[in-house]
């Protein structure tokens, strides 16, 4: 095994992983696990300074080192949430793609510019490097990676405000317009990311945004046809508790499921016609919900109906009904 792929499989495994992140931007990850497609049995993890950056490919079952290469440049694997969730392998397996490590420049909080470098998966060559003016950052690939989606981000002041791009990776160029929620026009893309899941197949993809000020939202990206559906969460309490939720794909892909880090069901949503079902609406609440307390009628009802058993028993045993106290007579 040559010494550079040795010394970065050390330094991935054994050394806390780097984040580097700039505003409602995740970043990327350096170290640690890396990413890899679903199913996929090949891990990749990137490691490296600030001029070079290496890549190593190594078997998911065992860790065993397949192949590495080294770029110039400071790249890492794009994370997509803030919970630490990472992408950048598409669906079929083909294409990875990284992100610079640049977290912005002098007192701007938005880089000025962007670099991607889109690499054959199997070789780990670079097929193209994508050079884009102003801040961006990975959110997806198409499952057939003929098209890399970017978040946005179009605002100093307003951090968390960003929108969705699409890149033909084939042709190279960004295609005009933004991937947006065409029956809801009036939606403001506006929150941080806090989980993700794909669809078998990787045609869709979920990601839960929290946004303070409004409603948690679900961002359904369709990332074979590039369109959005937007699907508030109808979510009370402080937000901070969103952090604890998790998505999950069900059903074949028939169902998302919204539920807590500890397994408890917090509500589902239907593909396609985005209706939302509370499994347990009354018995599972998250924390920090205002829910009413039903519990205190059945705790109600229950005292009544022994009282009046009592009362029953009572008259039976030939105690009577209780009444108010006589006097003494003389």
């Amino acid at each position: 095994m040559p010494r550079r792929l040795l010394a970065c499989l050390v330094a991935s495994l054994c050394v806390a992983p780097a984040a580097f992140a700039a505003g409602p931007d995740p970043g990327v990850v350096r170290g640690g696990l890396g990413t890899a497609a679903p199913g996929g049995k090949i891990r990749y993890v990137a490691t490296g300074g600030k001029r070079l950056t290496t890549v190593t490919a190594m078997r998911r079952s065992d860790g065993r080192v397949l192949r590495g290469r080294t770029y110039r440049g400071s790249f890492g694997i794009p994370a997509v949430t803030f919970n630490g969730a990472t992408g950048g392998v598409s669906a079929d397996r083909s294409t990875l793609v990284l992100s610079d490590t640049r977290t912005g420049n002098g007192e701007y909080p938005l880089k000025r510019h962007s670099t991607f470098l889109v690499v054959d998966a199997k070789s780990l060559r670079v097929r193209s490097r994508i050079d884009l003016r102003g801040a961006y950052s990975f959110d997806a690939l198409s499952p057939d990676a003929s098209r890399l989606y970017l978040i946005q981000h179009v605002s100093a002041r307003e951090l968390t405000h960003y929108v969705v791009r699409a890149y033909d990776l084939r042709r190279g160029g960004l295609l005009p317009g933004k991937i947006a929620d065409k029956s809801q026009r009036g939606w403001v893309m506006n929150g941080m990311p806090i989980a993700r899941a794909t669809s078998p197949g990787g045609r869709w993809v979920y990601t839960l945004y929290q946004n303070p000020g409004g409603y948690p939202f679900v961002h359904a990206l369709d990332a074979v046809h590039g369109t959005a559906h937007c699907i508030g969460i109808p979510y009370r309490g402080g937000q901070n508790a969103i952090f604890n939720l998790r998505l999950t794909v069900r059903d074949g892909g028939r169902t998302l499921s919204l539920h807590w880090r500890s397994g408890k069901p917090y509500l589902a949503l239907a593909t396609g016609t985005w209706r939302i079902s509370h499994p347990t609406a009354q018995r599972v609440a998250g924390p920090g919900s205002s829910g009413f307390p039903w519990w205190i009628f059945g705790v109600v009802g229950g005292t009544i109906l022994l009282v009046a058993a009592a009362l029953v028993t009572r008259r039976r045993l030939g105690f009577g009904w209780p009444g108010p106290a006589r006097a003494p007579q003389a």
